[in-house]
């Protein structure tokens, strides 16, 4: 199939990106922790992988590779921010009424406390160095092995388990400065 997309062969591209479109939208949605940024960080990715698929190696997986490309697309983009004020256009001032819709979920308190500890995760991811955020992300969120994180981050298996360690020992810290804010 990669052969194919190679080549030109749009329909064996789109079928590459279709087996890994889900794949792609979770690390971007765990890095830019909502949907409309992670679409649209997935959507850069895909379309620098269709730039660049004739500079891929059949060295590592393709799945790493995309996979590396959409960290570092997210990174990038969050670095930018960094950089740029962001304002909303929604205010809490909005005239338009509330919404009544039926929830079967659990109990307000207990959505509320799931989503602080998201919440805080996420803060605490996004506070770690770009080395240490992309091993959590593609090792705890999205469960590649440390071969496959070794092959994405052109390193050996053994640094990649020492950056895991230090990173989750820096998120464990992080957390716990913040365990004020949220019950574990």
């Amino acid at each position: 199939m990669i052969a194919r997309a190679k080549a030109g062969e749009v329909q064996a591209f789109e079928t590459l990106i279709a087996d890994h479109r889900a794949g792609a939208y979770n690390i971007a949605y765990s890095l830019m922790g909502n949907h409309h940024d992670a679409s649209d960080a997935a959507q850069e990715a895909f379309v620098k992988v269709y730039r660049s698929l004739s500079s891929f190696h059949e060295d590592a997986k393709f799945s790493t590779w995309l996979y590396r490309i959409v960290t570092n697309v997210c990174l990038d983009e969050i670095r930018r921010r960094k950089r740029n004020t962001v304002v909303s256009l929604h205010g809490e001032d909005n005239d338009s009424p509330p919404m009544e819709i039926r929830d079967n979920a659990p109990s307000p308190q207990e959505s509320a406390e799931k989503n602080e500890l998201r919440r805080a995760v996420h803060d605490a991811i996004s506070r770690l160095s770009d080395d240490h955020k992309r091993v959590i992300v593609l090792r705890d969120i999205k469960g590649l092995s440390y071969e496959e994180i070794a092959q994405a981050e052109r390193c050996s298996e053994g640094t990649v388990k020492s950056r895991l360690s230090r990173a989750r020992n820096a998120l464990k810290k992080i957390l716990s400065q913040n365990r004020e804010h949220f019950s574990l």
